[in-house]
């Protein structure tokens, strides 16, 4: 059996739900963006000290200055071609870190005025389908879905859900809702939510990470969301011996997908290390727990050592990296046949081969 660290790691086949490809450029594309662009508000000039900038100005404890780096990664993709660049650097990004399956999330409406809602959808499709036929053609293939955000706190989210619906032929799998949980809730525009139930289009929402139960609740039942984006408060409802309230004895039995990103709740203040964070209770409980990066350029993360860091820190075996793996595989807005066969020849075989 291959011992579980980050070489073997980066080997294994991953799925990621949970990722903000805004939250994810190389700080060099940024300085060359920004240089294109005309963007002077970058506060360093050389790759190695602005990646440290985005680190340390997120690793503050708040949400809220962690979201307040993205001024600055948003600020220089305002035009279709710095899009479609950002948007072949992750599929190249994650290929190369071994990641077969992903589900990559934006909001057209940040890239806008600088360009239309659907150019800038265009070009996250056309860079995501350049960068993934790269990564085959260099041995490591992957296969990624858009997911289009809506902004909690705006009142664009009709124009997005009709995105959703128009473009899920072209790649788009899902909506999500993104933004301030409190004070904006997942139900606020229901017309964008009919769009999508006429549609049986996915969505997932962001809940349960800087607010409690209530927020989970209301996108379970207002927003009828199929997983959780972070979803991780659910914990407040888990007793130290185990027994579940019932609202997390309801995401538990009805294996509502949680797209758990540990770096990123440290970040921003939810636990005080990974250490303290939930994700190996709720995992061992039985909660369909996934691991993700959310913002890889702002966490300093990848998929990798995300599974690598929780894997050493409590204990956890291939068994375990395999099966949160299935669960995202199964939590995924695929189709049945899709990921039938991802599962078959690519991730069960993967890990077969490090089980030894």
């Amino acid at each position: 059996m291959a011992p579980l660290d980050a070489e073997n790691v980066r080997r294994a086949p991953k799925v990621l739900l949970h990722d903000h490809l805004d939250g994810g450029l190389r700080p060099q594309t940024v300085l060359e963006l920004a240089d294109q662009l005309g963007y002077r508000a970058l506060p360093a000039s050389d790759a190695g000290s602005l990646g440290r900038w985005f680190r340390e100005a997120a690793d503050s404890g708040s949400l809220v200055q962690y979201l307040e780096t993205f001024a600055h990664t948003v600020g220089v993709m305002q035009t279709p071609d710095a899009v479609q660049r950002v948007a072949r650097e992750c599929a190249q990004d994650l290929a190369a870190d071994g990641v077969v399956y992903a589900e990559v999330r934006m909001a057209p409406e940040l890239l806008s005025p600088g360009m239309p809602l659907e150019a800038a959808v265009e070009a996250m499709l056309d860079g995501y389908a350049q960068g993934s036929r790269e990564a085959a053609a260099a041995g490591t293939p992957i296969r990624i879905g858009t997911l289009l955000c809506a902004m909690r706190q705006d009142d664009r989210w009709d124009e997005v859900a009709g995105l959703v619906v128009r473009y899920r032929d072209a790649g788009v799998v899902g909506f999500d809702l993104a933004g301030p949980e409190i004070g904006f809730p997942p139900d606020r525009i229901p017309s964008a939510l009919a769009v999508l139930d006429r549609a049986g289009a996915h969505r997932t929402v962001h809940a349960g990470e800087a607010a409690g139960i209530d927020s989970i609740v209301a996108a379970l039942d207002g927003a009828r969301a199929e997983r959780l984006g972070h979803g991780v408060r659910i914990a407040n409802e888990v007793g130290a011996d185990g027994t579940l309230g019932p609202v997390a004895e309801r995401v538990r039995d009805r294996q509502v997908v949680l797209e758990i990103a540990p770096s990123s709740n440290v970040q921003t203040g939810a636990y005080a290390s990974l250490a303290d964070h939930p994700v190996d209770r709720l995992h061992r409980l039985g909660f369909a727990v996934t691991l993700n990066t959310d913002n890889r350029l702002m966490s300093g993360v990848s998929v990798t050592s995300e599974v690598t860091d929780v894997a050493t820190t409590f204990g956890w075996t291939w068994d375990d990296v395999r099966t949160v793996t299935e669960r995202a595989l199964a939590g995924a807005f695929l189709p049945d046949d899709d990921r039938k066969r991802l599962l078959d020849d690519v991730v069960r075989p993967g890990y077969a081969a490090l089980l030894g």
